[in-house]
């Protein structure tokens, strides 16, 4: 299992004032996933922005039933409802898998509703030559029926095995650095707009 290289123990507040609260959704659980190491990565570029307040999910730290509607009183699926309803806003992070996303991703999305109302979901994907981007076209219609509104931009990394040093970091940034920014510039909008509707006129489904 790759190593992460951020403190995944709850959020880090970068200012006093009222932040972006972002919630960054690790999406696999396979032993020796490289997830957690693109999830680093684009965490530490969001963590140079004064104006966000990072969050991490981490699908494999959370006792998900096997079954839809299958109840568990495990203390994580709390603490996670807690994160993603506090949340302003998400980044998905995927790997593809058999053209789509893991299982245990759409467990953890159909485990919460209201949680994803309303607020916009940004997507990093990882895979093979696809970059992952046939699981991020997967996504997009689930979290339009949740309600949520997807981001258009993405970050997507093709065969990133070869593109990340032993310290999770980039051997060739630029490409990567320049779609993150288009990612939080539209994620930060949405954000920022969503919240103050939501504010101003709880959203009802």
């Amino acid at each position: 299992m790759s190593n992460w290289h951020v403190n995944t123990e709850g959020s880090q507040r970068v200012r006093d004032a009222d932040p972006l609260r972002v919630a960054v959704v690790v999406g696999s659980t396979r032993e020796g996933r490289f997830g957690t190491t693109i999830a680093g990565w684009f965490v530490g570029q969001l963590r140079r922005h004064d104006t966000l307040e990072v969050e991490i999910v981490d699908t494999l730290q959370v006792a998900l039933p096997h079954a839809f509607g299958a109840v568990t009183d495990h203390p994580s699926r709390a603490e996670t409802a807690e994160k993603l309803s506090r949340a302003d806003a998400f980044v998905v992070v995927t790997p593809e898998y058999n053209h789509s996303y893991p299982g245990a991703l759409k467990n953890l999305i159909d485990e919460h509703h209201v949680e994803w109302q309303a607020k916009p979901v940004g997507f990093v994907s990882y895979g093979g030559i696809s970059g992952g981007l046939r699981a991020v076209e997967h996504l997009r219609p689930v979290f339009a029926e949740l309600h949520a509104v997807t981001i258009r931009d993405t970050v997507s990394f093709a065969n990133p095995w070869r593109r990340f040093d032993d310290a999770g970091e980039l051997t060739e940034p630029t490409d990567a650095v320049t779609a993150t920014k288009a990612l939080l510039k539209q994620l930060t909008w949405w954000g920022e707009a969503l919240r103050a509707a939501r504010a101003a006129n709880p959203y009802g489904a």
